[in-house]
């Protein structure tokens, strides 16, 4: 199953926007969604969440665990 930094990468390259655009919408750093990108640090729940809702996927598309990007 896809990871979280591979889902990241992959819904940033589906809505062509960039790793600022992702940054300012979760409230974190570009820096910070680099170093989830490269597996270097884990996202608090809170910034998961920011994440999913910007990119209006469910929780568990966003890690991994389902193949299902749609909300419940």
């Amino acid at each position: 199953m896809p990871k979280f930094s591979d889902r990241l990468k992959e819904l940033q390259t589906q809505k062509r926007v960039s790793q600022k655009d992702t940054a300012k919408a979760a409230g974190v750093t570009a820096r910070s969604i680099q170093y989830y990108e490269k597996e270097q640090k884990e996202p608090t729940l809170s910034v998961l969440v920011r994440i999913a809702d910007y990119f209006d996927v469910s929780l568990d598309y966003l890690v991994g665990r389902s193949d299902n990007p749609k909300r419940s």
